[in-house]
């Protein structure tokens, strides 16, 4: 009987300590996903905001794309791949590079200078010669043990074109 109570105590004072180190185990990961989301994040959205005022124009733009002429002429491309889960950044003529990972979303919209009366939102942009700013929005996740354990919320910006003249 004494055996039987040994065995029993032993055992709940196992499976405290393992629920213990798995629940420490994620949270450790839940917390170095969120600073890497956190630090990709500030880097892509650095990255767009510097070439955004820094253009003379936006070339062309969907919802998920932009292309900008920079002001040596040449073009900046930002896309979205929807199967990777990847936003890249391209100079033209070099190679695409990814500077965005495990992205559930992204949206590009572009408004003109001036906003609505009333409001903070602005008119829609009806060609990207007309745009002076660009809305910008996306969100990123990360996995834990393949389920999806943070969502950094929706990443937005509005970002005004300096060096455009119109």
């Amino acid at each position: 009987m004494e055996m039987l109570f040994a065995f029993l105590i032993t055992g709940l004072i196992v499976f405290s300590l393992v629920s213990i180190s798995i629940f420490s185990g994620r949270s450790f990961a839940a917390y170095a996903n969120y600073v890497e989301l956190n630090d990709d994040n500030r880097f892509a959205m650095d990255m767009l905001t510097r070439d955004l005022r820094e253009c003379t124009r936006v070339a062309a733009a969907t919802t998920n794309s932009l292309s900008l002429e920079d002001l040596d002429g040449t073009y900046i491309d930002y896309a979205y791949n929807a199967t990777a889960k990847t936003v890249t950044r391209r100079k033209q003529p070099g190679a695409p590079k990814v500077i965005l990972s495990g992205c559930d979303g992204i949206r590009f919209r572009l408004l003109q200078r001036n906003p609505k009366y009333g409001t903070w939102d602005g008119y829609d942009a009806a060609t990207p010669a007309t745009a002076k700013v660009v809305d910008v929005a996306w969100n990123c996740s990360r996995e834990i043990l393949g389920a999806k354990a943070n969502t950094e919320n929706v990443q937005t910006a509005r970002i005004v074109i300096r060096r455009q003249s119109l």
